[in-house]
């Protein structure tokens, strides 16, 4: 995958109204994630079963839903990624993942343990198709998360992963639904028949969301590729103008998934940061830097290519963290969420000061440095840059940004000041614990990391 704005954040303030949206939806999946779980309680456990069996059916019920409520999360709802934005949503998909295989898994192992003769089901040659179902749940389960946790150790394509991924998912849900249908203790009567349908056919209607009509609804909103221009480094612009539509409203440091000259119900489809000001409508800009298979072609993308967006998402901006004043920090192509909020407040005219600090291997390898300069004529911003590799007289900063670093450059009143992180890991870990050490509220601080997918 292409290193985007990605995304292990906390979400910044967004008014009230977000956080009861925020709670709403929270309450609402634990109330879906338990109701399989009231089914097992309401029905009739066959004669002989002890309480450690229930209590295996009991988690592994609860399992189940938290695996199909899998398919809302990544269906990128607007309504349930306001509050939080699809980035933190999509990071919740893949810890709660562990929690829903724990809960999976415990179903099986607490009845081989009480009942160990019950390990023969494993011989799916010759176990009835009640145990044969369970068996693949279980197994495409596996599956799933090792692909996911080693793609990379794994050499799989991201495409080639894509594709995997959702695979497995469906034989997990339906797989284990088949399961249940086939033991029949927790579905007999009509009531919880109808209740299994409703959930089986809404997991059935997410997919169709996710693979169907989502890919139809990008489809009718084409985009056309109008230029491609190296920027510092290896990194390139890449502008996008709408083809018979007005384009998207966005705010500055959202992102967008993007397809390039295929269908959108294409697998490559990757994230990436809008760069552009909001204040420009129409065409939208993303900064992109080669790093893997797909981005390091992206220098050979041809003007007038046909290209698909599905956007905008996130709330690394700061127009959900209002204050006197902002600093930011990036790393390498990580100024690319940084650079549209810093071309938005100078269009827009605004005088709040801004300290950009920006972490890169040298002077020439640092991203649109040009034009981040020429960005201090039009604002109130200080540019401090910090290099690994300075060339030969450099007198600035040297090495990583740290807490020396921050102490140099913050200034009084920091404490006030509104931060946006945005780069690689060990370099925002570092920043966010300074910033801690140094008094900085946690409500203060924005992260923007890399690795979405």
């Amino acid at each position: 995958m292409a290193p985007t704005t990605g995304q292990e954040r906390r979400p910044g303030a967004g008014g009230s109204g977000v956080a009861v949206g925020g709670a709403a939806w929270f309450m609402l999946y634990l109330l879906v994630a338990v109701t399989p779980l009231m089914i097992a309680v309401l029905a009739d456990p066959p004669p002989g079963r002890d309480l450690w069996t229930e209590i295996s059916v009991g988690l592994g019920f609860v399992g189940l839903s938290m695996l199909g409520l899998q398919f809302a999360v990544v269906s990128r709802f607007s309504a349930v990624n306001a509050p939080f934005g699809l980035d933190a949503v999509l990071q919740y998909h893949r810890e709660i993942s562990y929690v829903a295989m724990a809960f999976v898994l415990a179903h099986p192992v607490i009845i081989f343990v009480r009942r160990p003769e019950m390990l023969e089901v494993l011989n799916v040659v010759e176990a009835d198709w009640q145990a044969r179902f369970g068996v693949l749940s279980v197994a495409a389960l596996l599956a799933l998360v090792a692909t996911s946790v080693w793609r990379r150790p794994l050499r799989l394509r991201y495409e080639v992963w894509r594709v995997l991924h959702g695979i497995l998912a469906t034989v997990v849900v339906i797989a284990a639904l088949l399961h249940i249908e086939q033991v029949g203790y927790y579905v007999d009567g009509p009531w919880k028949r109808t209740l299994w349908a409703v959930m089986s056919l809404a997991f059935v209607a997410l997919l169709a969301n996710v693979y169907l009509i989502q890919p139809l609804r990008i489809r009718r909103r084409p985009w056309r590729v109008t230029s491609v221009t190296p920027a510092n480094g290896s990194a390139w612009t890449v502008e996008l103008s709408p083809v018979g539509h007005d384009g998207i409203r966005f705010v500055p440091g959202q992102f967008a998934w993007l397809t390039f000259g295929r269908s959108p119900f294409a697998v490559r489809e990757h994230p990436f940061s809008i760069a552009s000001s909001a204040e420009e409508p129409g065409s939208v800009q993303f900064a992109i830097s080669e790093a893997g298979d797909f981005t390091s072609r992206i220098g050979e993308l041809e003007p007038g290519t046909r290209a698909y967006l599905d956007g905008p998402y996130g709330v690394f901006s700061y127009e959900r963290q209002e204050g006197p004043r902002f600093v930011f920090v990036a790393g390498g192509i990580g100024i690319a969420p940084v650079l549209s909020m810093l071309r938005t407040l100078a269009d827009r005219g605004d005088s709040r000061p801004c300290l950009l600090l920006l972490g890169n291997p040298s002077l020439e390898a640092a991203p649109y440095r040009q034009e981040v300069e020429e960005l201090g004529d039009r604002l109130d911003l200080t540019v401090v840059h910090v290099l690994d590799d300075p060339p030969q007289g450099w007198e600035g900063e040297t090495g990583f940004i740290d807490g020396d670093v921050l102490d140099r450059h913050l200034g009084e009143g920091f404490e006030r000041a509104r931060y946006f992180l945005c780069g690689p890991v060990p370099m925002t870990d570092a920043v966010q614990a300074a910033l801690a050490e140094r008094g900085v509220p946690t409500d203060h601080v924005n992260l923007e990391l890399f690795e979405l997918v």
